[in-house]
């Protein structure tokens, strides 16, 4: 189970905190009020006379008014159950008060973006994104039969499925998650799904020598730096993927190469050339068939095993279930590399240049 914590600063509501602690550099509080003229510049009165110096206000709409969650700075020694009293002295409701740091001040659009970009660079760290977002004291990935999206507790739970079988579980005893919240922390989560069923763009491969190589979709554009492509490839290699003498491509075969009748190609580009090129041909028997070209100076760099994984990724996406690959014979180039990709490879009986690998 995967269990993200708040920063060590949060701490509960005011009632929980032991009077003896000393003030915190700010403090981050929710008033609850009727959405009237005049009832914020009251709040705004009664705080500075408590030598309170506001430091940033947001407003989040709620039922029957609005919840101002403002970041303060409070006097030294004022205690927290005093600001509270004052605040309801006013007409309103203190939802909560908790201790904040003065580097959480942001705007909060940009906040937003930043931490969408934060989860789509690194999915795996989504909870812990999502509990800065949510400011929440506590995000924790568990099965979806134990996640109780009924189970609120007033508000200081919520629940938000990520797939069939996950879900994430936020927690805040601070103050209450308000519906604006919430629905912001969906979005982030639906625009993640959305980016992981986006297989079609581009990505950039993890190399442990840092050169920049990205796998991106082929287009005629690509024409001239595939036909340098082939120029740079030794006729071993050629012949490994064409099974016949060639050294120059016709300018036909390289539309063909990058756009193949109904189906697509993947090219792998190092700055401006093209340094692979991977194929994928949907056939009538509703498997997919896959080639590959690597040129001599990046074999066994992990070219071809990145080409294969994506082009495994798009055959999924596009609902095969099986790969084939024409190979020559005694020819296991392809096996180690599906191997390597993390694909299951068979010979077929009944063609000995025929390879299969079963996508999971």
């Amino acid at each position: 189970m995967e269990t993200f914590r708040a920063r060590p600063n949060r701490t509960p509501l005011v009632a929980e905190l032991p009077p003896e602690e000393p003030t915190a550099s700010a403090w981050r509080v929710r008033v609850r009020m009727d959405d009237r003229p005049g009832t914020l510049a009251r709040i705004a009165i009664r705080l500075a006379d408590l030598e309170c110096n506001i430091l940033g206000l947001t407003v989040l709409p709620v039922p029957g008014g609005v919840l101002d969650e403002i970041v303060l700075r409070p006097a030294t020694g004022l205690p927290k159950e005093v600001l509270a009293e004052a605040i309801r002295g006013e007409g309103c409701e203190c939802s909560g008060i908790v201790d904040a740091d003065v580097r959480e001040l942001r705007d909060t659009a940009s906040f937003a973006l930043s931490a969408a970009r934060r989860a789509v660079d690194d999915p795996e760290r989504l909870a812990e994104v999502l509990r800065d977002v949510l400011a929440a004291d506590l995000v924790t990935r568990v099965p979806a039969p134990e996640g109780n999206p009924g189970r609120t507790e007033s508000g200081h739970r919520a629940v938000f499925p990520l797939d069939a079988d996950t879900v994430l579980v936020a927690r805040r005893r601070w103050a209450p998650f308000v519906e604006l919240e919430l629905t912001r922390a969906a979005a982030l989560i639906t625009l993640l799904a959305a980016m992981r069923h986006n297989v079609s763009g581009a990505v950039v491969l993890d190399r442990p020598d840092g050169a920049a190589v990205i796998l991106r979709p082929g287009t005629p554009r690509d024409a001239d730096a595939v036909s340098e492509l082939h120029q740079r490839c030794s006729m071993k290699t050629l012949f490994r993927r064409y099974h016949t003498g060639v050294r120059t491509v016709p300018r036909r075969w390289l539309h063909k190469l990058l756009t193949p009748p109904r189906g697509s190609s993947v090219l792998a580009v190092c700055g401006r050339e093209v340094i692979g090129l991977g194929q994928l041909i949907p056939q009538p028997d509703g498997t997919a068939e896959v080639s590959l070209l690597v040129e001599d100076a990046w074999q066994a760099e992990g070219i071809g095993t990145a080409l294969l994984a994506r082009l495994a990724v798009l055959a999924t996406s596009a609902g095969h279930t099986e790969l084939t690959a024409v190979c020559l014979p005694g020819d296991d180039t392809m096996s180690r590399t599906a191997a390597r990709a993390g694909l299951r490879a068979e010979r077929s009986t009944t063609d000995t240049s025929a390879l299969r690998f079963f996508l999971p």
